[in-house]
C-alpha cells in the first residue's frame, strides 16, 4: 500500500515534533516536510508535492488560509486539513471558502487525526464534531440567503492578502517588499489599493481589519508603524 505523503504546517517546534511522533507509528502515512509558516508551507508543498497537508491557521509571515488558497490553487489535488485551536464561525467560513477536507481542534486524538488524513486523501471530508454542526447550521442558512460569509468578503487578490497579514503584523514596507521579494514601491501601491478598497486610512485601520477577518489572530502582538 502506499503511503500518504502528508506535510505539517504549524509554527510551533514542539507541535511539528508531536505529530510527527503520534503519525510515525501509522504505517499508512509518511511525514515528508515540515513547515514553520504559511509561506514555507507553500513551498515545501511545491518541492514535495503531498497528498495532504494539515495546516494551523495562525502562523506568521503567511496565515494557514491563505497558505491553503495558495496551495489549492498550485496543486488542487493536494488535501488541506486545518488543525486549529481556533473555531471562531470567522475561521470555519474562511476553511470552508478555500475548501479544506477536513477541520479539527487540536484537543484532537492522534487516531482522529490519522483517520481523517485517510479520509480526506480519498477524497472524504471530515470536520470535528462540534464544527461539523456549526457548518451544517452554516449551509442551511447559505441556502436560505443565498451564500455564506465567503459571499460577503472584500474581494482581495492574494498578493493584497499577503501584503495586509505582513502589515498587520507590525512589517514595515522594507520588510515586507523583501519577504515578498516586490520592490518597496509596490507595497506601497499595494497598501493604497488596501486602503482605498476597504475605506480604511491607516495602518491601525487594516490592522484592525485583519483581526476581525481572521487574517491574523487577535493575541498577535503587533507594532503600528
Amino acid at each position: 500500500m502506499n503511503q500518504i505523503k502528508t506535510l505539517l504546517a504549524d509554527d510551533h517546534t514542539i507541535v511539528r515534533e508531536g505529530l510527527r511522533g503520534l503519525l510515525a507509528v501509522d504505517d499508512g502515512i509518511e511525514v515528508v516536510g515540515e513547515a514553520r509558516d504559511g509561506r514555507e508551507a507553500v513551498e515545501m508543498t511545491k518541492l514535495h508535492r503531498p497528498d495532504v497537508v494539515v495546516m494551523d491557521i495562525a502562523m506568521p509571515v503567511l496565515n494557514g488560509i491563505e497558505a491553503a488558497r495558495q496551495i489549492h490553487a498550485l496543486l488542487p489535488a493536494t488535501k488541506i486539513i486545518i488543525l486549529s485551536a481556533h473555531s471562531d464561525d470567522a475561521y470555519i467560513d474562511r476553511a470552508i471558502e478555500i475548501g479544506a477536507a477536513g477541520f479539527l481542534v487540536k484537543q484532537t486524538s492522534a487516531q482522529i487525526l490519522a483517520k481523517t488524513i485517510k479520509k480526506v486523501a480519498a477524497g472524504g471530508v471530515y470536520y470535528s464534531p462540534s464544527i461539523a454542526k456549526r457548518v451544517e447550521r452554516q449551509y442551511r442558512k447559505a441556502g436560505q440567503t443565498g451564500g455564506l460569509a465567503a459571499a460577503k468578503a472584500t474581494d482581495l487578490t492574494a498578493r493584497e492578502r499577503e501584503v495586509i497579514q505582513l502589515v498587520a503584523e507590525g512589517h514595515a514596507n522594507k520588510q515586507v517588499a523583501s519577504t515578498l521579494n516586490i520592490s518597496i514601491k509596490t507595497v506601497e501601491k499595494h497598501r493604497q489599493n488596501l486602503m482605498d478598497k476597504l475605506d480604511i486610512h491607516d495602518t491601525a485601520g487594516l490592522t484592525r481589519y485583519a483581526i476581525a477577518r481572521g487574517i491574523i489572530e487577535s493575541s498577535v502582538q503587533v507594532t503600528i508603524v
